[in-house]
């Protein structure tokens, strides 16, 4: 079963530090816009196996819209394992909220902080 999650919720949970965020996007994808404190673990190269234990941490998915974070939670399942919660809307619902992220100023290559 999908559990979704709002971005404004998302933000919260990762804010007390109750939650993994794994984002699955692509790396370039990563690069250009990212949430502080998620880490990348592609879709394109996803093992659930490789995830820490559902009752070890708690974990949640996004990616640009939703849409391949509830795939992973789909792989998840179909391996037995039982991380079921995603960000709905992905990152583009996220930015939508004006939530805080990382991004690279294309002119300059530079880390621009939105917080």
């Amino acid at each position: 079963m999908l559990k979704e999650h709002s971005p404004t919720t998302v933000h919260d949970m990762v804010a007390d530090r109750s939650i993994l965020l794994v984002d699955v996007r692509e790396p370039q994808e990563f690069a250009a816009a990212r949430i502080h404190g998620a880490v990348l673990f592609p879709l394109s190269s996803f093992d659930p196996t490789s995830l820490p234990a559902p009752d070890a941490v708690r974990v949640v998915f996004h990616c640009g819209s939703g849409k391949r974070s509830a795939m992973a939670v789909a792989r998840c399942q179909q391996a037995g394992i039982q991380h079921t919660e995603h960000m709905a809307g992905g990152i583009q619902a996220w930015m939508a909220a004006r939530l805080p992220t990382i991004t690279l100023d294309p002119a300059s290559g530079g880390v621009i902080d939105r917080r």
